[in-house]
């Protein structure tokens, strides 16, 4: 199993997917971590010159057209990982991450260490309300 986790320092988990700049991806055999490699995101940074529209009054933010080919090219540096580890992340995102067959949990451990032991371990909660 592969667990990604979303990260600015490749130590912490980032507090929102679309800003984090790097995926920090943890092999895991036999409930032990045995690789742990730093891959590139694309994210907010990559769409700088992309302006979202605007939202009408009850539409979510990341469900407009682009956006699935955006959650798509987030998604392509962790096609082999099976969980996502986030700090936040937008609701059109984590639905996305769904649809590509990646669980994503919203987390608020800060560490990626503890937190990738703490979802081996089955106590690591997904926080739902972190998600926008």
């Amino acid at each position: 199993m592969k667990i990604a986790v979303i990260s600015d320092d490749g130590v912490s988990i980032s507090q929102h997917f679309g800003r984090a700049p790097f995926y920090v991806v943890l092999t895991v055999e036999e409930g032990k971590v045995v690789a742990k490699e730093t891959r590139s995101k694309a994210g907010h940074h990559t769409f700088a010159a992309h302006q979202p529209p605007k939202l009408a009054p009850g539409e979510r933010h990341g469900y407009d057209a682009g956006s699935r080919a955006r959650h798509e090219s987030m998604v392509e540096a962790i096609s082999d990982c099976q969980v996502l580890l986030s700090g936040g992340m937008g609701w059109g995102a984590y639905e996305a991450m769904q649809g590509f067959g990646i669980k994503p949990i919203v987390t608020d451990v800060a560490d990626i260490d503890e937190a990738v032991e703490l979802y081996l371990a089955g106590r690591l909660p997904n926080l739902m309300e972190r998600v926008h």
